[in-house]
């Protein structure tokens, strides 16, 4: 994919109606290695394949511990997985922290959606 002048932001749409970093987010995913969550009544198992571009190269970890309830696995950018673990990890601690019980992953996954949405909600009200 090659980059234009609506690709800078992800708050950006292009006169096509569409958004450039969206699609490079999903094109990052599409490279990335294969990822597998399975959940029963009792347990849960997180897989991933873990692939390295040359022979030169060594592994990324692609499997990451939350909290003792919490676990993720990640299909595309290892750094930006490495952020957002490290978000959820600090919600966790401050569950923790603050109430001495685990975050409930319904919060959990709220926070992370209100992270990723900040800069199109600061942007939003700024425009208007």
């Amino acid at each position: 994919m090659f980059r234009n002048q609506y690709d800078y932001d992800v708050t950006i749409w292009s006169p096509q109606g569409r958004l450039h970093q969206v699609e490079y987010a999903m094109e990052a995913v599409k490279q990335g290695s294969a990822t597998v969550g399975l959940k029963s009544q009792d347990y849960s198992v997180l897989l991933a394949l873990k692939r390295s571009t040359s022979e030169l190269s060594a592994h990324q970890k692609k499997i990451f511990t939350i909290d003792d309830h919490v676990g993720i696995s990640i299909a595309g950018l290892t750094a930006d997985a490495r952020v957002l673990s490290r978000f959820l990890r600090n919600e966790c601690l401050n569950e923790r922290y603050l109430y001495n019980e685990p975050l409930l992953i319904k919060k959990l996954v709220s926070n992370l959606g209100n992270k990723m949405q900040v800069s199109f909600q600061f942007k939003f009200f700024i425009l208007f």
